[in-house]
């Protein structure tokens, strides 16, 4: 992958997307925030959403009396005086139980809603968009607009698994997140860093060695299945992570071309290079004396 362009977002991804991601501050700052009173909102029927834990409710209703609700709700007006939820109905829900009379909204026409959603799917489609850019657009249309990942990816005409795996990118520690966005990793060594999420540790340690020593996604990989296999002794780790062995260099003198090994989560692969097709019928003639 290239070294992704840096596309001016100030002072970095870590001031959009901090630790302890929260999806609700995708949303534009600079927008013009009203209060609304409850009783002239309601639910979008729309909304893919239909089950909300009351417990969690609850704990976000105890959040809300005590410290407001931080980040608006997104309406559209549904009548005179009368606004529907595009994004944010947990919060409504929630003050509603907090007992609240007016919560934040920011109001938007559905002609903007259209024109905001076109915006970000033709955002998405640009080609110097950065991976974790495509990712913040993706959550927009997932949060601001209700659309499932699925909904998503038929926009996009992309599939559903390469949309969620964008989104994915949003997961990555702070160092990772920068370390992408400024070229010095790439969207596949980020997958390996991310393959590691419940050691935060062994990540930072990872981003590291791929800075340190250039290595390829294929190397971040093996040390990613390295530290699953439970193998911590920097020798383990070095055979483990080691793509020639005095077995390789046997089998490279018998066929007269490199081998390499490639260890995985179960056994690994061999692999025998070779040049040219001359090159290739020479070592199948090999293999079958």
């Amino acid at each position: 992958m290239s070294t992704i362009k840096n596309t001016g977002l100030g002072r970095g991804l870590e001031s959009l997307i901090p630790t302890g991601f929260d999806p609700s501050l995708l949303m534009e700052s600079s927008e013009r925030v009203q209060n609304v009173f409850i009783s002239a909102i309601k639910p979008n029927p729309d909304q893919p959403r239909r089950h909300f834990d009351p417990q969690s409710l609850e704990e976000l209703a105890s959040s809300i009396k005590r410290y407001g609700i931080l980040q608006p709700l997104i309406v559209t007006p549904d009548g005179p005086d009368e606004y529907k939820i595009i994004a944010g109905e947990r919060r409504w829900r929630a003050s509603t139980i907090a007992g609240l009379e007016k919560v934040p909204v920011i109001v938007r026409a559905e002609k903007d809603l259209e024109q905001l959603e076109i915006a970000l799917i033709e955002n998405v489609q640009r080609v110097d968009l950065s991976p974790l850019e495509q990712a913040v657009s993706i959550e927009k249309l997932h949060q601001q607009f209700n659309m499932s990942y699925d909904d998503v990816s038929k926009r996009l005409g992309k599939a559903m698994t390469t949309v969620i795996n964008i989104v994915r990118l949003l997961q990555l520690p702070t160092f990772a997140r920068d370390a992408l966005q400024t070229g010095k990793i790439t969207e596949g060594h980020a997958r390996a860093v991310l393959a590691l999420k419940d050691d935060p540790a062994k990540q930072s340690e990872l981003v590291k060695l791929i800075q340190k020593n250039g290595w390829s996604v294929r190397q971040a990989e093996q040390f990613v299945q390295t530290h699953k296999k439970g193998i911590k002794t920097s020798t383990g780790v070095k055979k483990q992570m080691a793509t020639e062995t005095p077995e390789t260099k046997k089998l490279s003198s018998m066929l007269s071309a490199p081998v390499t090994v490639y260890r995985t989560a179960k056994g690994g692969r061999l692999e025998i290079h070779f040049g040219s097709d001359d090159e290739l019928t020479k070592i199948i003639n090999k293999i079958q004396k």
